[in-house]
């Protein structure tokens, strides 16, 4: 059995050694807003549902591997505390794919992937339409990451 301290690898070799070992793995596209209205959607493959009473799904937008700065779905859910997590599938891989390309602040990947957008009933993000479920979240915390003593916010 392979054995790895987390401390003496790489960030970038430790993330492909989770989501190698942890499978399968369901992924999740969050949409979410800026304060301007400005639409992100994003992939995720850290996600989850943590519970049904009360409904928590979570989500992990870890920070840039390249950098170390925060992800725009992140950044969005600090300025409105909503997000609508949609549920990937083979329908949708190839979206998917496109949608996690590193675009700027401001670029909307819905346009990029080809999704299409469709309005929330309970939430300001809007939801992929082709998704086979979405759900309208709203955030109740966002809990930085500690290592160490060294906060990750």
């Amino acid at each position: 059995m392979l054995q790895i301290d987390p401390s003496q690898v790489s960030t970038a070799e430790l993330h492909g050694y989770l989501l190698g070992a942890v499978a399968p793995r369901p992924i999740a596209f969050a949409s979410t807003i800026d304060q301007e209205g400005k639409v992100n959607l994003s992939p995720f493959s850290f996600f989850n549902v943590f519970g049904s009473n009360p409904p928590i799904l979570v989500f992990s937008p870890a920070r840039r591997v390249r950098d170390n700065t925060s992800k725009h779905s992140l950044d969005n859910v600090k300025e409105v505390p909503e997000v609508t997590i949609n549920i990937v599938n083979y329908a949708t891989v190839e979206q998917m794919s496109l949608a996690s390309t590193e675009y700027d602040k401001g670029v909307n990947e819905f346009v990029k992937s080809g999704l299409t957008e469709a309005p929330s009933l309970k939430v300001t993000p809007p939801r992929v339409k082709e998704a086979p479920a979405s759900f309208e979240c709203k955030v109740i915390d966002i809990l930085p990451m500690e290592i160490k003593g060294v906060v990750v916010p």
